[in-house]
């Protein structure tokens, strides 16, 4: 069966329209992504088994956050062997068509970059990317880094399109490299820049055609490391090669990396240099006009639970959870903070928080103010 693509990608007026209707939150709670309206949760689909059971839990969560304020969606093709992103296409596409939503109040992002199986683990996963990507000619063995990463062209314009698919729709709105610093830890700094450069040049080039309206890497290791390190990445060099193939309007506007309460390095660690002044990632985003997205606000789940000592420095709240959450979502330079929701009753507790006012900046400093522990 031939399932319609959802046409239409998020839209500054739409996505102004979704945070009137919930200006019951806390205003706090929605802020600009670039020019579109986003909320300061979004809903993170990496974790879980590759079944129906987990994808009926996400139809609900996904429901439930759109209904309580939370427009943005983050998922990546190789989630769960494309089901994540699958279950995202089947859940938009039935309460688009029954009114619960539109297309354009919803900022859709996905990742693409590691080799994603196909709804279950192959029993032979290495014949499988023969197959697959090699085969075809979408990848050569010496594209592929650890096996599983590859940042061809070819290979990155065919995942491009099977994510169109899997989420049924005409445009993604932000569409990320995933994890590109894997690729310069095996390859080396100049080698690395012409993948990376090849890979920019794709993407320009679907989004003037209107596939993506932006695009922007989504990081682990390598806007938080030292600058010596094999991982590390510029973002003075990544905008600098985005101007270069794009011109001053280039779609290049976004980057993901883990922030949370055991990884604060985004707003701590100043390893970015920008017209020569050294300054923290999230600082370095601001300046050459990058939103910034956190992933890993729980850790997957790890900061779920606070010491008494630390939960008591962000007081009225419930849980640690939220704790943690808000630490995260009330950090400066940050646009949202993405939170992996795959039940109902975590959506409700998280989002509890678009009610709440964000920390100020002193209260976040003193978190990590060893004179105040008491």
């Amino acid at each position: 069966m031939v399932v319609p693509m959802i046409a239409g990608a998020a839209s500054v007026s739409a996505t102004e329209r979704f945070r009137q209707r919930f200006a019951s939150l806390h205003p706090a709670h929605f802020r600009q992504l670039q020019d579109l309206w986003v909320s300061s949760l979004g809903l993170g689909t990496y974790l879980g088994d590759a079944d129906d059971t987990t994808d009926a839990l996400y139809a609900d969560a996904i429901a439930q956050a759109l209904a309580r304020g939370c427009n943005v969606i983050d998922t990546a093709i190789n989630y769960r062997c494309q089901r994540s992103e699958r279950v995202i296409g089947r859940t938009l596409g039935k309460l688009i068509a029954g009114g619960a939503i539109a297309r354009e109040e919803i900022v859709l992002c996905t990742k693409g970059g590691y080799l994603p199986f196909d709804g279950a683990v192959p029993e032979d996963p290495a014949r499988y990317i023969v197959d697959t990507f090699i085969n075809p000619a979408l990848a050569a063995y010496d594209d592929l880094v650890g096996g599983c990463h590859c940042l061809a062209p070819a290979y990155l314009d065919a995942s491009l399109q099977t994510s169109l698919c899997n989420l049924q729709v005409d445009t993604i709105d932000v569409y990320y490299l995933h994890n590109p610093e894997q690729q310069r830890e095996e390859i080396g700094h100049e080698m690395f820049c012409r993948r990376l450069e090849a890979a920019f040049m794709l993407l320009e080039r679907r989004a003037s055609e209107g596939m993506i309206r932006y695009y922007g890497i989504a990081t682990w290791h390598g806007l938080r490391s030292n600058p010596k390190s094999k991982s590390y990445l510029s973002l003075e060099d990544i905008v600098g090669m985005a101007q270069r193939i794009g011109g001053s309007n280039h779609h290049c506007r976004v980057i993901q990396l883990p922030y949370n309460l055991a990884m604060p390095e985004a707003y701590s660690f100043a390893n970015q240099t920008v017209r020569g002044e050294l300054m923290t990632p999230l600082a370095a985003a601001h300046s050459l006009g990058l939103a910034a997205v956190a992933s890993a606000s729980l850790l997957q789940q790890q900061l779920a639970t606070l010491p008494a000592t630390l939960a008591a420095r962000i007081p009225n709240l419930s849980t640690s959870a939220q704790r943690a959450i808000q630490f995260v979502r009330s950090t400066p330079g940050l646009t949202t903070a993405l939170i992996g929701m795959k039940r109902a009753a975590h959506v409700e507790e998280n989002l509890a928080l678009a009610q709440q006012p964000l920390l100020s900046p002193e209260h976040l400093a003193g978190i990590f103010d060893r004179s105040q522990r008491r």
